[in-house]
């Protein structure tokens, strides 16, 4: 008996990060915004990023709605190496198999060492609201194109502190991206809130 394959498309894409390479696909993959992992251990309820940390040369794996962005140690080049994952990819998604476990809990998508990004909202104050607004829409859309994802940690005295995953995370451009991208916005936006944005 034939498996019916889902029909999916992979395709591979640079990102800022010269270390990060994103596999966009045309078929969702997690129902969560993300989920990071830094090694296999971590990646326990991901079978795709089980098989993508069996490469010796992948670092990290960050799993977003469509995409995969994969950072690897600087031992192989990705010419030698992207078509292997995102056929890799590719067939996984064709095969029909879940990419996180079922019934894994949200809490799965950061490591259990980090900080939890994701604050509740009724303890925000207005201005922390209105910081969360403008980064879900006008900073996070951009961020996720560039196979990262950026997450709102606090505020205060007119500092905020965001945590950069993915792609973004280790980025050499992700200075000059927080300080002349993020913080302009914020600064213009929320004219006399906003001194600096600084990573945690």
């Amino acid at each position: 008996m034939e498996i019916d394959r889902v029909p999916v498309s992979v395709y591979a894409e640079m990102t800022p990060n010269p270390a990060v390479m994103k596999f966009v696909s045309n078929k969702r993959m997690i129902e969560l915004e993300h989920v990071e992992y830094q090694n296999i251990e971590e990646a326990s309820n991901s079978p795709l990023a089980i098989q993508l940390f069996h490469f010796p040369f992948v670092k990290e794996v960050f799993i977003s709605s469509n995409f995969v962005a994969v950072q690897k140690y600087n031992v192989v080049e990705w010419e030698t190496v992207t078509l292997e994952i995102r056929e890799l990819v590719l067939e996984f998604l064709q095969s029909g198999k879940s990419v996180l476990n079922p019934g894994d809990s949200i809490e799965a998508k950061d490591a259990p060492e980090k900080p939890a990004p994701d604050v509740i909202l009724a303890e925000l104050s207005e201005i922390e609201e209105r910081i969360i607004d403008v980064l879900e829409e006008y900073v996070k859309p951009a961020v996720q194109q560039d196979g990262g994802n950026i997450a709102f940690v606090s505020y205060e005295n007119k500092i905020v502190k965001v945590q950069l995953q993915g792609a973004c995370s280790g980025c050499p451009s992700s200075t000059l991206t927080l300080q002349s991208g993020i913080k302009s916005i914020l600064q213009r936006m929320l004219p006399s809130l906003i001194e600096d944005v600084v990573p945690v």
